[in-house]
């Protein structure tokens, strides 16, 4: 069932575009009159996000939300059934492109990323309670920061539905992108691969402030931070062990980037003994790192907004990189699969999935 979904995306992904701003559109107008749960509404600080539309007011953001929900319906269901003249349809590419930015990049904040990180951990907190004095899950993954991930899920279906039909209004294959005659296939794989590593190089230098400073703090250096914060963060059981996990995860997630544009990346290596020489499922490569790529970016992007010093640059400044880290990572994924991927199964153009896997690269 769930295959049989997929391969029919572009034929719903608009009504379900559609369906998601029209739930928001009603929230928007239960909240406009006086309903409880506004969720960009000032609140006390441990219950804050960090997003740029944090301590809004119901009164000003609700009705703007329900009108802007209404208008989103309307131009997701047009675009769901392809109409729309030349011109009408520039605009609701260019509407389309700006709503699914603006959902899953700029008004998120590092939620996701942490979310991403910690995933493990949270499904474990879920069946053993969370330790310390938090009350539970809810204490972590609250209303202002579960209304964040409902946002950026909803962009990520704002984002296949413009894809799809700018597709399909420039008469190209709605699930693969490409289009009749010489170049329909898109840069060579030369190219791609050129494109790749100098994006893979970029992806692997921009963490590098970060995962340095949070390095030194674990062996007592107040790299870019006064001496009494950290006194204060060796005083808090497991802070300086979290920011050490989160460097070394990020030093790990750099050593996997390179696959993006190494041979190991397409084909098992040897010392996986029980897949060696089998080609790598491409999807394997491509759900994770795209689904970094876009987060990392809001959590750069929230430390733009507000990058305060006050208790030293080491603190917010060492992230705004994650914006170039995000960014990089996404061309870089992108280059693999167009590297990657084989013959459309429902336009049938491209190369034989069997002749790319002896192409190497």
């Amino acid at each position: 069932m769930s295959r049989w979904v997929w391969r029919r995306w572009p034929s719903w992904v608009g009504y379900a575009a559609a369906g998601w701003s029209l739930m928001y559109a009603m929230l928007g107008l239960y909240w406009t009159a006086g309903g409880d749960g506004f969720p960009f509404a000032p609140i006390a600080d441990d219950r804050r996000s960090g997003s740029i539309l944090e301590g809004t007011e119901a009164a000003t953001g609700a009705p703007i939300m329900a009108v802007l929900g209404l208008a989103a319906a309307g131009v997701a269901l047009t675009m769901a059934r392809g109409a729309g003249s030349r011109r009408t349809a520039t605009a609701m590419i260019t509407f389309g492109w700006l709503t699914a930015a603006a959902l899953t990049l700029i008004i998120p904040d590092y939620t996701l990323i942490a979310v991403v990180a910690f995933a493990p951990l949270l499904m474990v907190f879920a069946v053993t309670g969370v330790p310390g004095p938090q009350d539970g899950i809810g204490d972590i993954l609250y209303w202002h920061r579960i209304n964040l991930i409902i946002l950026f899920a909803g962009g990520l279906l704002w984002a296949a539905a413009t894809l799809a039909y700018q597709r399909r209004r420039r008469e190209r294959c709605e699930h693969c992108g490409r289009r009749h005659g010489p170049g329909g296939d898109g840069p060579s794989r030369r190219t791609l691969l050129h494109w790749g590593r100098w994006a893979v190089v970029v992806a692997c230098l921009a963490p590098l402030p970060y995962e340095i400073t949070r390095l030194a703090w674990y062996v007592g250096y107040p790299l870019g931070i006064d001496r009494d914060f950290l006194t204060m963060m060796r005083e808090t059981p497991g802070m300086l062990e979290i920011g050490l996990g989160l460097a070394v995860a990020s030093v790990a997630g750099g050593v996997l980037t390179h696959g993006l544009v190494s041979r190991w990346g397409e084909v098992y290596p040897r010392w996986i003994r029980w897949r060696a020489g089998r080609p790598v499922p491409p999807a394997l490569a491509v759900v994770p790192a795209s689904l970094v790529a876009v987060v990392l970016i809001p959590a750069g992007l929230m430390m733009l907004w507000d990058p305060a010093v006050g208790d030293g640059w080491g603190l917010r400044l060492v992230s705004v990189p994650w914006v170039l880290w995000g960014v990089a990572l996404g061309v870089a994924t992108v280059t693999y699969h167009l590297r990657r991927r084989g013959a459309c199964r429902h336009c049938g153009r491209g190369v034989p999935a069997a002749r790319m896997a002896t192409a190497g690269t």
